[in-house]
């Protein structure tokens, strides 16, 4: 059942999960043990992944919008996000399914943009001078007004551009060995929106069904020794891995450098993130770029066209072998949350899953995460906070009634962590709060002291600890007793 919730049938998805949803409710299915670096006792009541890719640019382990709200529930994460490359074909289905399960979810868009400003240096695009990473998060629907369609339909043309492109230089150095994107790449995707890494799949099989030897194809055409191809024929994400390497990324024979016109502007992205009532979000790499070195330059000018948050994978600024690139990287960390709550940027964190070995959830139990770990529960808080109530109500970070009675963005950031930390996620709670826009309370015309009195409340803390995740202790008895879903 779980299977079908990764199913290109959104029918399919969503039937799977009712049904998994009513077995919990009856104790017919408990969860697994959760180990410590998770959760532990806390049932995942400290984690929060905002940063998960779905099967619509790419997850790694193939979930969709329904499976990882299903997930979370599953592994008792308390937050999750979800942001896939260049479209918003998951958001609706992903906060209808937070609501089903019982998670405090939010959704968002990333893709790479040029910001003429830092042309000269590298920001979070290794080798590519100018180009930046970018993000909007908090959005609350798929659907976007008509007077920015144009620039989503735009992300879309100019992401199969580039593919096609690259498949076109692809095909030539392979030869015999060649793929039809509409043939080959699209119907790996569930709404033809494909990515490098479905092109890599594309071609692995194609030199399956074309060459007679794979490993001596694969050796000759990617530089390797046999020897190593061979290993990796049993581990298909390594495989993967070194023929994107090879192939596609910097010095590949696929790989075009980009330049100026080959993505949007910083301020055309803000245009649409805003105008969908969500939130424009830089995204910090690791602070050893040439840009990233100006840190306070750059999230300057950033906040002058409109930012309001920063994006951080944590485990790539901390999980590092070498203790003295750990200990710089750390350091950088530290550095930027600081800068960050100076400048009253809210925090989203994850660990993307679009590769394989990323983890499903933080260690928010490490040690270099201490320091910072209130800082990333807060911001995940945040961006529910404004997610449900713009959802709910339209009374979101961008809306009149935010201008009009929290001016400053800090006052924002407290308000809308306070309502992520109080509204429950369920469908319960979100009915009570449309019934705020339909009633006459006057509360909803005043400020922000008023608004929180007025939202429906999460239960007390020990409650909430009674979570659909548990101890092992606790599991065990809930799978001998037939405990109910809470």
């Amino acid at each position: 059942m779980e299977t079908k919730l990764n199913d290109f049938d959104p029918v399919v998805r969503a039937q799977a999960l009712a049904e998994l949803v009513a077995l919990a409710q009856r104790g017919a299915v408990s969860p697994p043990f959760i180990p410590p670096n998770i959760g532990g006792e806390r049932g995942g009541a400290d984690v929060a992944n905002m940063h998960c890719h779905t099967f619509f640019s790419f997850n790694a382990y193939g979930h969709s919008p329904t499976s990882l709200a299903w997930l979370a529930k599953w592994r008792g994460f308390k937050l999750m996000g979800i942001v896939d490359f260049d479209v918003l074909d998951g958001v609706d289905e992903f906060l209808d399914a937070c609501e089903l399960v019982g998670v405090r979810g939010s959704a968002g868009i990333e893709t790479r943009l040029f910001l003429p400003e830092f042309a000269t240096r590298e920001i979070n695009s290794p080798g590519e001078p100018g180009v930046l990473y970018h993000m909007g998060i908090g959005f609350t629907t798929s659907r976007v007004p008509e007077t920015v369609a144009n620039i989503l339909a735009d992300l879309r043309q100019r992401a199969a551009r580039r593919n096609r492109v690259v498949v076109e230089r692809v095909n030539a150095y392979l030869d015999p060995v060649a793929i039809d994107y509409e043939r080959d790449v699209l119907p790996l995707t569930p709404a033809g929106t494909a990515t490098e890494r479905h092109i890599v799949v594309a071609y692995i099989r194609a030199a399956e069904r074309i060459v007679p030897n794979v490993v001596e194809f694969w050796a000759d055409k990617l530089n390797v020794e046999p020897g190593r191809v061979a290993t990796l024929m049993d581990d298909a994400p390594q495989l993967q891995d070194l023929v994107r390497a090879k192939l596609m990324k910097r010095g590949g024979i696929g790989y075009v450098q980009p330049g100026p016109d080959t993505f949007p502007t910083v301020d055309e992205f803000h245009k649409l993130i805003v105008a969908c009532g969500a939130l424009p979000c830089a995204a910090w790499l690791d602070g050893t770029s040439a840009g990233e070195q100006a840190i306070e330059e750059l999230l300057a000018l950033l906040i002058s066209k409109g930012v309001v948050a920063l994006n951080i994978v944590p485990d790539r600024n901390w999980n590092i072998a070498d203790p003295e690139m750990r200990r710089l990287k750390v350091q950088n960390l530290y550095h930027v949350v600081r800068l960050a709550q100076e400048l009253a940027l809210p925090l989203n964190v994850g660990t993307e899953m679009n590769s394989f070995g990323q983890k499903l959830v933080d260690d928010f139990d490490a040690p270099e995460l201490a320091p910072v770990r209130q800082a990333f529960l807060d911001g995940a808080h945040f961006i529910y906070g404004h997610t449900v109530l713009q959802r709910a109500l339209g009374l979101g970070y961008h809306s009149e009634w935010a201008q009009t009675h929290l001016p400053s963005r800090r006052e924002r950031n407290d308000f809308y962590t306070k309502v992520g930390y109080q509204v429950s996620p369920d469908r319960a709670s979100m009915a009570r709060l449309k019934q705020l826009a339909l009633s006459s309370d006057p509360s909803l015309s005043k400020g922000p002291a008023k608004i929180l009195s007025a939202l429906p409340a999460s239960p007390s803390s020990s409650a909430s600890r009674r979570s659909f995740a548990r101890s092992s202790k606790t599991t065990t008895t809930r799978r001998t007793s037939g405990g109910r879903w809470s």
